[in-house]
C-alpha cells in the first residue's frame, strides 16, 4: 500500500496554483462526463459519478459546470466524445505502472504518454504486464488526531471495513469498493473528518526505491499526472520516510 499512500500524502501537501486548478477542473469534467455517459445521471444508481462530484465540489467547482458535464455525458447536450482507457508500464527501479485516462484522442494520448516515459527514465509495456500487480479498493485516510484508534476500528469494522494501519500521522482504512460509501458515511455520522477518501488501485506488493531510483519515479509520476488526459497513476513503489526527506530537501 506504501506506493498508494505515499503518492496521494505527496499530492495531497502540493500547493495548489491557478494553472494546477484548472488542469484539475478539466480532469474532473471528463471524469464528470464519462461517469455519466457510462452510467447515468443518477447519484443513486451511479457511484463514479457520484464521486466526481464530490471531488468537484471538494475544488469548488461552480454548479453549472457540474450540471452541463453531467448533461454532456447523458446525451442532453451536446459535447466531446470522450474515450476512457488504461496503460501499462514501469518506472526506474522496475516499479509497475498503471495510468488511467480520458481523451477525444487515443492516438495522441499513446503517443504523449509513450514520450513522457521515454523521457523520464520509464517504458510502456503490453497489456496485462502490470494491472494484475493491483487491485480495486476503497481507501480512506484520517488524521490520528481526529479519532482515537479503538473507537475507529469498532466504527469502520461495523461498517464494511476491511483493515486499517497506521501509517505515520494517519490511519489508512482499506474496504471493497462496494463498501465504500458505507464506511464513509458512517464516519460522516460520527463526526469524524477524512483527510482524503477515494475509490483506488491499491498494489498487491511493493518495490522499494531510493536515492536517484526514488527521484526519478517521483518525477516521472508528477510528469504523468501533469498530462491533460491522465485522470490517475498508479504505482507500487515503497519510498522511506527518511529518503522522501531527502528528496523533499
Amino acid at each position: 500500500m506504501s506506493g498508494h499512500s505515499k503518492w496521494a500524502s505527496i499530492k495531497h501537501k502540493k500547493a495548489a496554483t491557478d494553472a494546477k486548478r484548472g488542469a484539475a477542473f478539466t480532469k474532473i469534467i471528463r471524469e464528470i462526463i464519462t461517469a455519466a455517459k457510462e452510467g447515468g445521471g443518477s447519484f443513486d444508481t451511479n457511484i463514479r459519478l457520484r464521486t466526481a462530484v464530490q471531488r468537484a465540489k471538494v475544488i469548488n467547482m461552480p454548479s453549472s459546470n457540474i450540471d452541463n458535464a453531467i448533461k454532456k455525458g447523458t446525451g442532453e447536450l451536446p459535447g466531446v466524445i470522450y474515450e476512457s482507457g488504461a496503460f501499462e508500464g514501469y518506472a526506474p527501479g522496475g516499479v509497475a505502472l498503471l495510468v488511467e485516462t480520458i481523451t477525444d484522442n487515443k492516438n495522441r494520448t499513446v503517443a504523449e504518454i509513450r514520450n513522457i516515459l521515454s523521457k523520464k527514465n520509464g517504458s510502456l509495456a503490453g497489456a496485462g504486464s502490470t494491472a494484475w500487480m493491483f487491485t480495486k479498493k476503497g481507501f480512506i485516510v484520517i488524521s490520528k488526531d481526529k479519532a482515537q484508534e479503538d473507537q475507529l476500528m469498532d466504527i469502520i469494522l461495523e461498517a464494511g471495513a476491511e483493515d486499517m494501519i497506521v501509517e505515520g500521522d494517519n490511519f489508512e482504512i482499506t474496504t471493497d469498493p462496494s463498501s465504500f460509501e458505507a464506511v464513509k458515511t458512517a464516519l460522516q455520522e460520527k463526526g469524524i473528518e477524512t483527510a482524503s477518501g477515494e475509490v483506488t488501485m491499491i498494489p498487491n506488493s511493493t518495490v522499494k526505491v531510493q536515492g536517484n531510483e526514488a527521484k526519478q519515479v517521483l518525477n516521472l509520476m508528477e510528469a504523468l499526472e501533469d498530462q491533460e488526459d491522465v485522470q490517475s497513476v498508479y504505482a507500487n513503489f515503497d519510498i522511506s520516510d527518511e529518503e522522501m526527506e531527502k528528496i523533499s530537501e
